[in-house]
């Protein structure tokens, strides 16, 4: 291969990465406008935008109540609850770019309030722990370090559960995650490091 064809291929290289960034950058950019029209169409009453939330968010909010321990079942009602508590509190939303946040609080609020009226009642079990995250393969040979790994998860103390749910298995940032469990980032990381350090202990 010539010279002249190798930075040919260099920058046609270059290009298509430089395009790539740019075209990751436009669906986050198209993203976060949508979620603030979404979230001023929430706060207007539209019941179209009540609609888009649900399909937006449903699978997410189901899996952040599977992965908090509640069974399939309680998790599609606590899930619908959610929305339905979301809808009526609309008002109370303070900016667009809280959105995400703002309907996991609720959520965690719901979550809770069930396990207080159902103390006792309900095994966690976090079956859901790996949804979604890694392919068939990768869940066979990893499989025993998994069902390890959630059988930890289930036994660590409600408020560091929920911290590692949502910052690591939801994917919400310490921002989103402390506004989401109503609590400052200082709390919120401090609950992620005594998580982090019990499942350590699990696993030496």
């Amino acid at each position: 291969m010539t010279e002249n064809s190798e930075k040919t291929e260099q920058k046609a290289d270059s290009a298509h990465l430089s395009g790539k960034w740019y075209e990751a950058q436009a669906k986050s950019s198209h993203l976060e406008r949508s979620r603030v029209s979404l979230a001023t169409r929430l706060r207007s009453g539209s019941r179209e935008a009540a609609a888009e939330l649900v399909d937006m968010y449903y699978q997410q909010i189901y899996l952040y109540m599977r992965r908090l321990g509640h069974s399939s079942q309680v998790s599609e009602d606590l899930t619908q609850e959610s929305f339905l508590q979301a809808w009526q509190h609309i008002r109370n939303l303070r900016s667009d770019k809280a959105l995400t946040a703002w309907l996991y609080r609720i959520a965690g609020n719901v979550s809770r309030l069930y396990l207080r009226r159902h103390r006792g009642k309900e095994t966690a079990s976090i079956d859901s722990f790996g949804a979604g995250q890694a392919s068939g393969d990768e869940q066979i040979s990893d499989f025993d370090e998994l069902e390890r790994l959630k059988e930890a998860v289930g036994k660590l103390p409600a408020k560091l559960r929920e911290a590692v749910v949502l910052h690591y298995m939801q994917h919400l940032t310490i921002s989103e995650a402390a506004e989401a469990a109503g609590v400052k980032e200082g709390t919120l990381k401090s609950r992620l490091n005594r998580a982090l350090t019990s499942l350590r202990r699990e696993f030496c």
